[in-house]
């Protein structure tokens, strides 16, 4: 279904962005993988998943806090494969206090990673998605960019932020064959996740397996993870031409999180 498109996934060296990754490598996408750590082992999984396609893979670690590093990886991705077609932006930290003492330069990283970034990557591929008439942006929020948690101000602040841009960037390609929408996930049993289960289990003087049920229990009456394979899918579906008219959304996955 996409052969001959190039997606950029960031943060796809694991978790969401690597899952996302081989599904629309699946389908035919070559990818520029971005993120920080081992990136040999991700582009060997990426390429075996596209291996029926012959699809391609690059790397670039731009640091996605650093706006003149987004654009060097915006540029590396139209350099190497002509243009970017698909943009996921998936990258994202988080840090949990309390308000009042919450460190301020963990506030600006997390502004910087989880917002900031979708604006300066989008901004820079909307050109040539507008000179094609074909493009996808699919924004990964989070369930929490929809609803609140405590001690989570600046990524629930973040994704908030991420769900009112994808409208309104919806918005101004509206009449165009760009789309822009975002998926907003429940608990994926991603590493970030997995040192939120650590730290509670610690905390909480209980195993792993018990704080992973506390945690789901508490807010997801599915009680099981969302898989970065179920989000890769529906990007794709995205992706696909019962996408074209799929405009501005914010799509929970999130095992009946919202709904109560």
């Amino acid at each position: 279904m996409l052969k001959g498109k190039t997606a950029l996934v960031t943060g796809s060296t694991s978790g969401i962005g690597l899952g996302i990754a081989k599904v629309l490598a699946a389908q035919g996408a070559n990818v520029l993988v971005n993120g920080f750590g081992d990136s040999e082992t991700p582009r060997k999984e990426i390429e075996q998943a596209g291996a029926a396609h012959g699809i391609r893979t690059a790397f670039h670690g731009a640091d996605l806090s650093k706006t003149e590093q987004i654009e060097e990886l915006i540029a590396f991705g139209n350099q190497t494969f002509g243009r970017i077609d698909i943009l996921v932006n998936n990258a994202g930290i988080q840090h949990t206090s309390p308000i009042e003492s919450f460190p301020p330069e963990r506030w600006d990283a997390i502004i910087a990673i989880n917002l900031s970034s979708v604006f300066h990557t989008s901004r820079l591929v909307l050109p040539s998605m507008r000179q094609q008439n074909w493009g996808r942006i699919i924004n990964i929020a989070s369930v929490h960019g929809l609803v609140g948690s405590v001690e989570k101000a600046a990524y629930v602040a973040a994704k908030h932020g991420v769900v009112g841009f994808t409208k309104v960037a919806a918005l101004e390609t509206a009449t165009t064959g760009v789309t822009v929408n975002a998926i907003c996930p429940g608990w994926v049993l991603t590493p970030l996740v997995q040192k939120q289960i650590d730290a509670l289990a610690q905390k909480q003087g209980i195993t792993v397996q018990e704080a992973q049920k506390q945690l789901l229990g508490a807010k997801e009456p599915s009680l099981r993870f969302t898989t970065p394979e179920e989000l890769g899918q529906l990007a794709a579906f995205f992706c696909s031409p019962a996408g074209d008219n799929i405009r501005g959304v914010a799509w929970n996955m999130d095992g009946g999180w919202v709904a109560q």
